[in-house]
């Protein structure tokens, strides 16, 4: 008995430790999405062009591990017509939100496209049919409060930014429908597999994108299109893909808003742009809101 109980222990505080890895993960990969923006913005290509690059720069290494990790066996059909739906999605997302940097500010792009989070957590209500309560809804509410705190000083609702708004709206409502077809998919396929599929899906699209409106498509400087390959489809996109199963949509929208913190961060550094004391509260009330999500929550009612 007392064999079988330390061998219980130590499941559980395996399954927490592996647990406690992915969420990790599940950050870092966000983190490494943030800095996208500034790099399409780099690039001397078109904004459907840098997408195309950077999908293309990264599907000879993710092709390399898809193949170490199944061992060269094919996965099953239908999981790759999931994993190829999520890669139009995601193809679509790219050009719509792509174009939209373009067209609006850095701040309303970022806080458009992450209206994902927003769309997740109520995917997450619907699939639990329990409104959150207790640490859950002070999560959210936190989470929630403290981006419209960082980016409310600096967004700006104007007729000039319109186009660019709502292409990045767009985004943001095809970048959900990726993440919950890449969570499905998740179940049959191994992360590196599944990240394969969608990304070969993704060239034809953004290239046929790029060329139909006429962009340039040969880079001059190739480094910000390099640099968007690695941290942005190798990095981030490997290592979101990789916790997906593991967590909850809730809890996979309330960590996207890691994002604008990061952008906050990253301008402030980069760009020498003064963060003020309502910034620096809004980004501690999105990691309040990270510690919170990842407690026990008992206190939930159905809808």
């Amino acid at each position: 008995m007392t064999a079988k109980i330390e061998r219980l222990d130590a499941e559980t505080r395996k399954g927490v430790a592996s647990t406690r890895w992915a969420f990790l993960a599940l950050l870092g990969g966000n983190i490494a999405l943030s800095i996208g923006a500034m790099l399409v913005r780099l690039a001397d290509t078109g904004p459907t062009a840098s997408a195309f690059w950077r999908m293309t720069l990264a599907l000879p290494f993710l092709l390399a591990l898809a193949w170490r990790e199944s061992g060269g066996r094919l996965p099953p059909r239908p999981a790759v017509g999931i994993a190829a739906a999520a890669g139009v999605f995601f193809a679509l997302d790219l050009a719509a939100w792509h174009l939209g940097i373009l067209q609006t500010k850095v701040a309303n792009a970022t806080l458009f496209g992450n209206s994902a989070s927003l769309l997740l957590v109520i995917w997450g209500v619907i699939l639990a049919r329990r409104l959150p309560r207790g640490w859950q809804a002070a999560a959210i509410w936190l989470a929630f409060t403290g981006s419209a705190l960082l980016m409310g000083q600096s967004y700006e609702l104007s007729p000039d930014y319109l186009v660019g708004d709502l292409f990045c709206l767009f985004a943001g409502v095809l970048y959900t429908g990726y993440v919950i077809l890449m969570q499905r998919v998740r179940g049959a396929l191994a992360p590196w597999t599944a990240l394969a599929i969608a990304s070969t899906v993704c060239v034809p699209i953004l290239l046929g994108t790029a060329l139909a409106l006429g962009e340039t498509i040969m880079p001059q400087n190739w480094t910000p299109l390099i640099l968007l390959a690695l941290t942005s489809q190798i990095i981030g996109q490997g290592l979101m893909i990789w916790s997906l199963p593991r967590f909850s949509p809730l809890v996979i929208g309330l960590t996207l808003l890691v994002q604008p913190a990061v952008a906050a961060l990253s301008g402030w550094i980069g760009f020498g742009e003064t963060l003020s004391a309502i910034d620096i509260f809004g980004g501690m009330m999105v990691g309040t809101a990270l510690v919170l999500i990842r407690l026990p929550n008992r206190a939930t009612r159905p809808i």
